[in-house]
C-alpha cells in the first residue's frame, strides 16, 4: 500500500435513542472501526444497508461528531478545533444528488461556493475560469453553469456534486454511494470519470457502495462491513477470490455474473434468518446469529482482525 494518508483509529460513533420511561439505549452504529487509506488509493467500503457504512464516511469527516476514535489526516489528528481548515483537503460526494444541491442556486454558485467560502479567488474573472475549468473536468459544457440543478438529469447532477468537491482541490474524498441513484449506463460513465480524475489529480477516495462488481472495478483495497464493524479487508483481487469471512463468502456468492454455465456451476449461499437490530446486538460476534461457523466462542468474545497474510486482515475464530 502507498504511504497512509488517512488512518481511521477505533472509531466509534453512538446515537442515544429514548426508549421510554426516561430509559436512554445506545444504537452502535459504528463501534470501534480502524483502517487507512493510502495517497492517491481508493479504499472500497461494502455491506448491506444499515451496517453503518455512510455514518463511518460522515464521522470520519466530522459531520457527525464522533464518540469515540481517533482520524489522522497527513500526519495531523483531526479535531473539532482544525476540521475548518481541513474541509479543504477532505470532501464528500453524496448519494442522492437530488436533494443534496440547493434547487435555488445555479450551477455556477453551486460549484462556486466552496471557492467563497475558503477565499481561493481573488476575483470574479478568475472565480468564473476555475468554475469553467471544474465544469470541464467532469464533462459538463459551459452553457450549463446558468442554469438550476433541476434542469439536468441525475447523471447531470452527480458531475455537479462532485465538481462542488474538487473545487477545493482536495487530497480526500468520501464518495457516499455515488452511483446509487444512476442508471446503469451513466453509473458506468461516473464511475469512469472517478477514475480518471483520480489519475489526473491523484486524489484518494473512500468509495462507499452496495455493488460489489462496482468496488472491485475502482477499489485497490476493499473493507467489508457488518453491523457497525469491519469484518475483512483486503486487496480487491485478493477478496474477490478467496474470501475468508463467512459474510463476505455470502455477499460474493450472490453477484450476478453474465456466463449461464459459471452460474448453474456456483453454489449460492443463503444466510438464515434476519440482521439483528443494532440497538439489541448479540453478544460477541455480531454475525454469529446467522453464521454456520458460530461456536460458543463466538458468543463470549468477539474476534478482532487478524492478518492472515498477504495484509488480508479477517474478523473470525473459526475460519
Amino acid at each position: 500500500m502507498s504511504e497512509p494518508l488517512v488512518e481511521v483509529r477505533n472509531l466509534k460513533q453512538y446515537f442515544p435513542v429514548k426508549t421510554g420511561f426516561g430509559k436512554t439505549v445506545y444504537l452502535k452504529a459504528v463501534d470501534d472501526i480502524s483502517f487507512t487509506v493510502g495517497k492517491g488509493e481508493t479504499l472500497g467500503l461494502v455491506g448491506e444497508s444499515g451496517c453503518g457504512k455512510t455514518t463511518a464516511g460522515r464521522s470520519l469527516l466530522r459531520l457527525y461528531e464522533p464518540t469515540g476514535g481517533e482520524v489522522i489526516f497527513d500526519g495531523e489528528p483531526v479535531t473539532a478545533r482544525n476540521i475548518t481548515h481541513m474541509r479543504k483537503q477532505m470532501q464528500m460526494v453524496f448519494q442522492d444528488p437530488y436533494s443534496s444541491l440547493d434547487p435555488r442556486m445555479t450551477v455556477e454558485d453551486i460549484i462556486g461556493e466552496p471557492l467563497d467560502v475558503h477565499h481561493l479567488c481573488a476575483n470574479r474573472k478568475e472565480r468564473r475560469e476555475r468554475i469553467l475549468e471544474l465544469m470541464s473536468y467532469v464533462g459538463l459544457n459551459a452553457e450549463h453553469a446558468r442554469r438550476y440543478a433541476h434542469e439536468f438529469s441525475g447523471g447531470q447532477r452527480q458531475r455537479i456534486g462532485i465538481a462542488r468537491a474538487l473545487a477545493v482541490n482536495p487530497k480526500f474524498i468520501v464518495c457516499d454511494e455515488p452511483v446509487s441513484a444512476l442508471d446503469v449506463s451513466i453509473q458506468a460513465q461516473v464511475i469512469n470519470m472517478f477514475e480518471e480524475l483520480q489519475e489526473k489529480l491523484g486524489v484518494a477516495y473512500l468509495f462507499i457502495a452496495h455493488d460489489l462488481l462496482v468496488v472491485h472495478h475502482i477499489s485497490q483495497r476493499i473493507a467489508v462491513m457488518y453491523l457497525g464493524k469491519i469484518v475483512e479487508i483486503a486487496d480487491a483481487d485478493e477478496l474477490n477470490s478467496h474470501p475468508i469471512h463467512p459474510y463476505t463468502e455470502s455477499l460474493l456468492s450472490a453477484v450476478p455474473i453474465p456466463d449461464p454455465e459459471i452460474t448453474r456451476a456456483r453454489q449460492r449461499i443463503i444466510l438464515e434468518g434476519d440482521v439483528p437490530s443494532p440497538l439489541h446486538r448479540p453478544s460477541g460476534c455480531p454475525f454469529r446469529t446467522r453464521c454456520r461457523y458460530a461456536t460458543e466462542q463466538c458468543a463470549a468474545e468477539c474476534p478482532t482482525l487478524t492478518d492472515r497474510g498477504g495484509d488480508h486482515q479477517v474478523a473470525c475464530w473459526n475460519k
